[in-house]
């Protein structure tokens, strides 16, 4: 029986929501609660206070040594007293070698240095708040970076020399388009292009279901004939599906249908407040075992190669363990691309996932029926804080130069909405309580397990990965005893899917089966036994579905008399905003 919310209760709801709206749906309450664990832990460790005490006087003592070497040595003298971190692109310009910016940026990452370590290693703190401390620690750092400011970047400050200024009036111009596309609350303009349906997922294919979650495209034929069994592709709702049918050259739906393959892909609806009231297990009959139902039609007597992307891969493999555990082996096999099973590491996206915040996103979808992209887009920018926020702010407000379009960005910015009772679902069964891994997650009123997978499975793992850490995904290596193939690619959660055979030599996979039943290799070992390949790992799996289908046949017809075709590809739901 549903809860029915008292009148304090929704007074409450309100209350979250509107603090919600002044917080970028960021918790302050967590981010206090964290804060405070490791200031009373800190403030009660007298000796990890002396030991942060004497790092910052060994900083400063090697400081002043290090600047008096460089006063006295000859022009040009590259040497740094510390490096920046691997993957740290901001101080690689040979200008920030020079005076007085030298000083800057290695004042900066000393600064930066002392404050990772006065955020580890505190005997008491929590571990959730620990990481949540380090993240914040790392962000207002960041605000402060010398390569963020037009006085202290010495690239910047040349490029306004060089031009007199006028790259500063370019950002401004920039800066007010930006703040009145803001204040306007207009997405995002589609620019010549990148239309969808006309430059972007312009496979050929017909819809030949529609219902209330998605519609399914069945795409034709190239070749004269094709595997008998069809490959399913299933997208998360959280993006529009043509990440897998983007630009001609790099679509993953051509290469497959190019291949020999029959290929469907669902589509899914863009949620309004009418669907607040969706589910998981309606995301899983109407969306997977309705696709499923219509592939099987169209390829009667013919196994399926399911494959699922992101949340799409999680609804995978829950679909996959339900029908499992009722005898139901209409999978020839299973794929996931960057998906996750197990959500006890879930990598710095946890950073956002604790009761209090779940709570208050659950407070704002309460009034609207759906959460928005633009609630979440917050948390993935500080993630990626340099990439996706202040490099950005860099080059266009302070260099005057609009970072130029690509597909995958124009994909990137046609976001979609998730439904309220779906999301809390997932915040709450998957990323909060785990319930998948551990053998609580119910289907039709019966839990499922992992375990009972034994289909051949594929994995797709990216190095980059930020929303699904490649450590994460290859745990599904010791939840189910299945044969397991899996690849790790260069990359990152998209650009390493979106990722086609070419002439790009830094493209790089590793690659190894584990055989069923075989023994468990963890993530380090698993490193170090995986041979190194060029390229894309695409070709890879296509020859692993090939080894796992039968001989060629005729390509089946478009639809049936139950799916007929409704509609050209890319369909309708995919266009909706």
């Amino acid at each position: 029986m549903e809860h029915t919310a008292s009148p304090t209760e929704k007074l409450d709801t309100l209350a979250h929501a509107a603090m919600a709206r002044m917080t970028g749906s960021l918790s302050p309450v967590s981010g206090l609660l964290a804060w405070q664990d490791w200031w009373a832990h800190l403030a009660t460790s007298p000796g990890k206070r002396l030991e942060l005490a004497q790092l910052a006087l060994t900083q400063a003592m090697a400081l002043m040594h290090h600047l008096q070497e460089r006063l006295l040595a000859p022009p040009g003298d590259a040497r740094r007293l510390i490096e920046p971190p691997a993957l740290d692109r901001r101080f690689r310009d040979p200008a920030w070698r020079n005076w007085p910016f030298h000083l800057w940026h290695q004042t900066f990452l000393l600064n930066q240095a002392w404050w990772d370590a006065a955020t580890r290693d505190i005997a008491g703190v929590d571990p959730h708040h620990q990481k949540v401390v380090a993240f914040w620690a790392r962000q207002w750092l960041d605000m402060f970076s010398p390569g963020n400011q037009l006085a202290t970047n010495p690239i910047v400050l040349g490029q306004t020399l060089a031009e007199g200024g006028a790259n500063l009036l370019r950002g401004a111009q920039h800066l007010a388009e930006d703040m009145a596309a803001l204040a306007a609350g207009t997405g995002p303009t589609i620019p010549e292009g990148f239309a969808v349906g006309k430059d972007l997922a312009i496979t050929p294919g017909e819809v030949i279901l529609r219902n209330r979650v998605m519609e399914l495209i069945q795409y034709h034929p190239t070749t004269a004939a094709v595997h008998p069994e069809p490959v399913l592709l299933v997208p998360a709702w959280i993006m529009k599906y043509y990440i897998l049918d983007l630009s001609p050259h790099n679509s993953l739906v051509k290469y497959l249908v190019e291949q020999g393959h029959t290929v469907f892909c669902i589509s899914w609806k863009n949620p309004g407040e009418a669907e607040r009231d969706l589910g998981m297990e309606d995301y899983l009959h109407d969306g997977f075992l309705a696709a499923l139902d219509a592939v099987n039609a169209v390829c009667p007597k013919a196994r399926v190669h399911a494959t699922g992307y992101c949340l799409g891969g999680t609804l995978l493999a829950i679909a996959a363990a339900a029908m499992a555990r009722d005898g139901d082996d209409r999978l020839a096999s299973a794929t996931f691309f960057a998906a996750q099973t197990d959500f006890s590491e879930p990598g710095e996206l946890g950073l956002f996932i604790d009761e209090s915040q779940v709570s208050l996103l659950e407070a704002q979808m309460a009034q609207t029926g759906y959460l928005r992209a633009s609630q979440m887009a917050g948390a993935f920018q500080m993630l990626r804080s340099y990439d996706l926020l202040w490099s950005r702010m860099v080059n266009e407000y302070l260099r005057g130069e609009r970072t130029p379009l690509f597909d995958l960005m124009t994909w990137n910015a046609d976001a979609t909405r998730m439904p309220a009772k779906m999301h809390s679902q997932y915040l709450r069964r998957l990323l909060l309580d785990d319930d998948l891994s551990e053998g609580r997650y119910p289907v039709d009123g019966q839990p499922v397990s992992l375990g009972s997978l034994r289909l051949p499975i594929f994995m797709v793992g990216t190095t980059t990965d930020h929303v699904a850490p490649w450590r994460s995904t290859h745990k599904l290596h010791y939840l189910s005893p299945a044969e397991i193939t899996f690849a790790l690619t260069s990359g990152g959660h998209n650009a390493g899917i979106v990722n086609p055979p070419g002439p790009d030599s830094r493209r790089r996979y590793q690659i190894l089966r584990r055989e069923a039943g075989g023994a468990y290799l963890s993530p380090d070992h698993w490193l170090e036994a995986a041979p190194t390949h060029a390229g894309s790992w695409w070709p890879a799996w296509q020859q692993w579905l090939a080894e796992r289908s039968g001989k060629q046949v005729k390509p089946p017809r478009m639809g049936t008399a139950t799916y007929r075709p409704i509609d050209k590809a890319p369909g309708r739901y995919v266009m909706e905003r």
